[in-house]
């Protein structure tokens, strides 16, 4: 199977099996399209029509083009068939009851009141509730005691908004720390957070023990403040901006995320995110509002081709800031052309369920934080382990094969079945398919592969 598309002045060729990426002329890229479709002596002579006015190209180069294109076939660069179904699941059944990460809920209530929020303001549609040091210790421990012969553990501490609870934070990462040598294992922490309470001794904690952070940031001002708002409805840009700007210029070169929501309010998010380029940020990300449909909030139809348009914008501005020596990452775009995942990685699908699990502050288990507070969902708790072992065969089971709508996506093996909760969300299935996120999805990847196309290119 392969996907071809024009952007940017370059003529794209994927080869979705192979994962070969092309850079083409008009007349390889036009004897690629018709390759599978006519005989050799059918395309010749349709391409030798079209360019029979053209000079500068002979019958003799299209004779050679085609052979290359040929060529590459043979090599396995291009039509390459998928054969990859009867390894789909294989590293789930490897790995079968190894964690490697955990969501610390660590804390269910926050100081904001953002009316978009997934969680309920923190809440997740139960009781506020912050997590206890016995409880998040025995997560770690869990952790701990199912991740078999992994080094490296992820511990994610979200929330609500987890500095509401940063006492608690800090002891699980000393505790953490104290047993790693005796335990052979290493901790990487990540910390999410909406900068309100961000201080000095926030940053010079997370600076030294977390691997990540994530700060919430929605760009502009205006659009900021219409959502990200405190109980008494004032919004909070001017109050975390300059603690958000302290911390990451105190992070130096250490992992760091700006993540901002566009939604119906900012379809135009590119003006967001040169808001935080002028601000000093350069690790950026901006994640579609994910809501019912009937939600203010929720981006139509009419905004969907907008937040195309703005994709392929954004592309541009990443080239115009490479050669002008002010480059800067956005999250959606970050692809290796020449290594990535491995194929088994790629077509087993997301670890929800699986290798990683959310943890509430009463120590309950989830696929994910985004199934938290649904009880079809619980899994089981950190004492007991995973008892519903029927819902995590269901996640295990997720791979791209097991979405039929993907079997014929030119992107399954850049998004390996996407997010089971957006599915799950969108259909009721967890193996259903969320189509507007799928569509978001392809044009970022179509985007990403072109940026990377320019650089390898040196353009």
């Amino acid at each position: 199977m392969i996907h071809q598309y024009k952007l940017g002045g370059y003529n794209i060729v994927l080869d979705i099996c192979s994962g070969s990426v092309h850079a083409v002329d008009e007349v390889a890229y036009d004897i690629i399209s018709l390759f599978e479709e006519k005989s050799r002596e059918e395309i010749l002579k349709e391409i030798e029509a079209k360019y029979s006015s053209r000079e500068d190209i002979t019958k003799e180069d299209i004779a050679e083009c085609y052979a290359q294109v040929q060529g590459l076939k043979d090599a396995g660069k291009l039509f390459t068939p998928d054969n990859f179904e009867p390894m789909a699941g294989k590293l789930k059944q490897k790995t079968a009851g190894v964690v490697k990460a955990l969501c610390l809920h660590i804390a269910h209530t926050c100081n904001l009141n953002c009316s978009y929020c997934f969680a309920s303001q923190g809440k997740y549609h139960g009781e506020r509730a912050v997590m206890s040091y016995e409880v998040g210790k025995q997560a770690l421990d869990f952790l701990i005691a199912n991740s078999g012969s992994r080094r490296n553990l992820e511990v994610d501490f979200f929330g609500g908004e987890p500095l509401m609870n940063f006492q608690v934070v800090k002891d699980l990462v000393a505790y953490a720390r104290s047993i790693e040598k005796e335990k052979g294992k290493n901790f990487r922490f990540t910390l999410t957070t909406n900068g309100v309470l961000v201080d000095d001794d926030v940053i010079e904690w997370a600076n030294k023990e977390c691997h990540n952070v994530v700060l919430s940031l929605d760009g502009r001002k205006e659009i900021h403040d219409r959502f990200r708002v405190d109980y008494a409805g004032n919004g909070s840009w001017d109050k975390i901006v300059p603690k958000f700007q302290k911390f990451v210029e105190a992070r130096g070169d250490k992992d760091y995320y700006m993540r901002g929501t566009f939604t119906h309010a900012n379809p135009d998010f590119l003006k967001d995110i040169e808001t935080m380029l002028n601000l000093g940020f350069n690790e950026l990300s901006m994640e579609p509002v994910v809501c019912a449909s009937d939600d203010p909030s929720a981006l139509t139809e009419e905004d969907m081709a907008i937040v195309m348009d703005q994709y392929e914008k954004l592309a541009s501005l990443m080239l115009k800031k490479d050669k002008e020596g002010n480059p800067f990452t956005f999250y959606h775009y970050m692809i290796d052309l020449s290594g990535g995942p491995c194929i088994y990685k790629r077509i087993s699908g997301c670890g929800s369920g699986t290798e990683y699990m959310a943890v509430t502050p009463w120590g309950d288990l989830y696929p994910c934080h985004q199934f938290v507070g649904e009880e079809r969902f619980k899994l089981g708790d950190i004492w007991g382990g995973v008892t519903n072992t029927e819902i995590q065969n269901e996640f295990a089971s997720c791979n791209v094969y097991a979405h039929t709508e993907c079997r014929d996506c030119w992107a399954r093996l850049y998004c390996s079945g996407g997010c089971a909760a957006n599915a799950y969300h969108a259909t009721g299935s967890v193996t259903g398919v969320y189509e507007d996120g799928c569509k978001l999805f392809r044009k970022r990847m179509e985007c990403a592969i072109m940026v990377a196309v320019a650089r390898a290119l040196g353009e």
